[in-house]
């Protein structure tokens, strides 16, 4: 995905592996880490499931290209040289060896007629050196509090069905405000936020799948289309249409 804009994005997560390059401007982050700065020619990475957020280092535009990667197939490529599952340790690094394997990884998927094999091997390389320089096993962090997991498992499950606090604080017998507060303590967002950011990515698998952004919006939970494309465009940047041509 190439994007270039001014906007600010709210916290959010995703599925894959993200990894990708700024060309131009610089982009500040939140990140389980800490905020954290890239500017033009940094690499940009977020594990699947991290929560994050985005916007432009002194409010200008910023252009980048970003690729993402299902952990399944990130396994499968570099099984032969990791065992075991990994995680990247930052979210801005300073590699050029890098930026320069994604530049070619972005060019080779892209060009007019693409090269099965110029593409995997390119994609070998970027993803060892990527692992190989900044990954590292996952290091064992405390989970959230019982009556925040059980509030998780049943945003996650059925993201498409409506909920309220009452639902999710009743899950384990607590208040609403205690697991308002314990939720964002925790997840780093609020049970809304979290809700919208699995409708979304709910929506994104249906539209993969062949499904029109109208009834992926139906599917995933959302009132209508038009919800669907304001939540699309806040938390990727881009309209659920000009996704499902890309994934097609």
């Amino acid at each position: 995905m190439s994007l270039a804009s001014a906007r600010t994005f709210p916290r959010h997560g995703h599925d894959q592996l993200g990894l990708g390059v700024i060309v131009a401007g610089g982009h500040r982050s939140w990140s389980g880490r800490g905020p954290v700065e890239a500017l033009a020619g940094d690499v940009i990475t977020v594990n699947p499931g991290e929560i994050h957020d985005g916007a432009p280092v002194r409010a200008g535009m910023r252009a980048w290209r970003m690729l993402y990667v299902e952990p399944h197939l990130l396994d499968g490529l570099l099984c032969e040289t990791v065992s075991g599952p990994v995680e990247i340790t930052r979210p801005a690094v300073s590699d050029p060896a890098l930026a320069a394997h994604l530049v070619r990884l972005f060019a080779d998927l892209i060009a007019p007629t693409p090269d099965p094999l110029a593409i995997e091997e390119t994609m070998v390389r970027t993803l060892t050196h990527l692992v190989a320089r900044h990954g590292s096993r996952p290091v064992p962090r405390p989970g959230p509090p019982p009556f925040v997991t059980r509030a998780l498992h049943r945003i996650e499950e059925a993201p498409e069905r409506p909920t309220t606090l009452a639902e999710l604080a009743g899950l384990s017998g607590v208040g609403r405000f205690q697991l308002l507060r314990g939720f964002a303590r925790a997840v780093g967002t609020t049970p809304h936020a979290y809700l919208l950011q699995h409708r979304v990515r709910l929506a994104r698998r249906l539209l993969g799948a062949g499904r029109s952004p109208a009834a992926a919006a139906a599917e995933s939970g959302f009132a209508d289309q038009s919800h669907l494309t304001r939540a699309f465009v806040r938390q990727f940047g881009v309209t659920p249409a000009r996704t499902r041509a890309a994934l097609a």
